[in-house]
């Protein structure tokens, strides 16, 4: 079974539309069939992630984790399948990541837009009252309880 013991960034670095989570020694550690692996930066050392489509970009990179004499090659794509990795690394991350405004932007507008038709339709009730026509104060009554 594989799982994480600790995973901390040496440093996280912005580029672009790019993050890169720089990974050493001491900040990284598995858990491999009841043994404590550390990562060592033999072969890949960090993780590219692109901020647009939140992917990461170095899939087949292979980390090397030791103990004593023992190494373990695992690629970031079988590390990514670990849910505790995951979960490190989107923490890692959060505060990093883009985040699409376009929809929050939407529910606004389409928030103020309804508040504008109320309010209008409160108005349009309020002078079929004055003009005493009934016809239009149930027609207007009835649209503002549809909404």
């Amino acid at each position: 079974m594989l799982s994480v013991k600790m995973l901390k960034p040496y440093y996280v670095k912005e580029e672009g539309k790019h993050i890169r989570v720089v990974l050493a020694y001491q900040y990284f550690s598995l858990l491999m069939d009841d043994e404590v692996y550390h990562f060592v930066p033999l072969e890949a050392r960090e993780i590219r992630i692109n901020r647009d489509t939140q992917q990461i970009q170095n899939k087949n990179d292979v980390f090397v984790f030791q103990k004593g004499k023992k190494y373990n090659r695992i690629t970031l794509s079988d590390l990514m399948k670990v849910k505790d990795f995951q979960e490190h690394l989107s923490t890692i991350l959060g505060p990093y990541m883009i985040v699409s405004q376009t929809d929050e932007k939407t529910d606004n507008i389409d928030h103020v837009i309804m508040e504008l038709e109320k309010s209008n339709l409160l108005r349009l009730i309020d002078r079929a009252l004055d003009e005493k026509n009934p016809d239009s104060f149930h027609l207007y009554t009835t649209k503002l309880n549809e909404m």
